[in-house]
């Protein structure tokens, strides 16, 4: 009896968790309810994060995953910190997850950076930088970090290209 008891005790945390993280996805409050779900979960986050609908944040071990301040995760994200091997992901403050974004173990988003919608992070984001693509690759310098109360037409105009645009 105490072997399956023991086994029982090592299973329902791991149930909770699945059931925190199914509620997070699916229920409203997005700088509420769906940041307190993942909190209980073992997320690390911060102050005035903003999390979408449908998004998917390290399912079997949520303490690898620290959030900063004033971070905008976008719909249908995914934070993995497991593969093979677990791997820490940080996303440091004022960062902005664009929607359906994969951000890979191992990986920290810099302070202010941005990381453009359906982009694969498979390595870290320097601070202040605009990344898009898969992989993800610098696109653009940030002059003022994309907030939910930053006009998108300053943000925009603050942005300093890496690469001349071709014609």
């Amino acid at each position: 009896m105490g072997e399956r008891k023991r086994r029982l005790e090592k299973l329902l945390p791991g149930i909770a968790n699945r059931i925190l993280q199914q509620l997070a996805m699916l229920l409203p409050g997005a700088m509420g309810l769906r940041v307190a779900l993942h909190r209980l979960r073992g997320v690390r986050i911060g102050k005035d994060v903003w999390i979408g609908h449908e998004s998917l944040i390290e399912t079997a071990w949520p303490s690898l995953v620290s959030i900063g301040d004033r971070v905008i995760i976008g719909i249908r994200c995914t934070i993995l910190a497991h593969f093979h091997d677990p791997g820490p992901v940080t996303i440091k403050n004022d960062a902005y997850i664009g929607p359906c974004v994969l951000i890979l173990p191992g990986v920290t988003i810099g302070e202010g950076a941005v990381v453009m919608a359906g982009s694969v992070v498979s390595c870290s984001v320097a601070p202040m930088t605009m990344v898009q693509g898969n992989p993800a690759s610098p696109v653009a310098k940030c002059g003022i970090p994309l907030g939910l109360s930053t006009p998108y037409k300053d943000f925009l105009s603050n942005l300093k290209p890496l690469r001349a645009a071709s014609n």
